[in-house]
């Protein structure tokens, strides 16, 4: 099993700047990788960025590219999502998430955002 605890957010103004960290704790050797994710009001999850087990390889969804980096941190199991620019659509929960080799399987408890306009 693979806990997955997640910090940050908050509120903050249009273009304004938060991180969100995670870590992932116990059966770590079995993941693959990390990502964030954010569920807006009224609308379906969707994928914001990932990032593999090696912290080499990242992906960013079109939407926040150029705004938002997910990184590792020095802490084993620890990744961050440097949110840069904000705007009020970015508002959402979003939830960390450890993958296994088929899914995202264990999911941290999610953190709101909210960019006021």
């Amino acid at each position: 099993q693979v806990q997955v605890v997640q910090s940050g957010g908050g509120f903050v103004q249009a273009g304004g700047s938060l991180r969100l960290s995670c870590t992932a704790f116990g059966r770590t050797s079995s993941m693959y990788g990390m990502g964030w994710f954010r569920q807006a009001p009224g609308k379906v999850q969707e994928f914001v960025a990932a990032i593999d087990r090696n912290g080499t390889t990242t992906y960013h969804t079109d939407s926040v590219k150029g705004r938002f980096t997910i990184s590792t941190g020095n802490a084993e199991n620890t990744v961050y999502l440097h949110m840069n620019s904000l705007k009020p659509e970015d508002t959402a929960v979003y939830y960390c998430a450890a993958r296994s080799s088929r899914e995202y399987a264990y999911w941290g408890r999610g953190t709101q955002v909210t960019v006021s306009s």
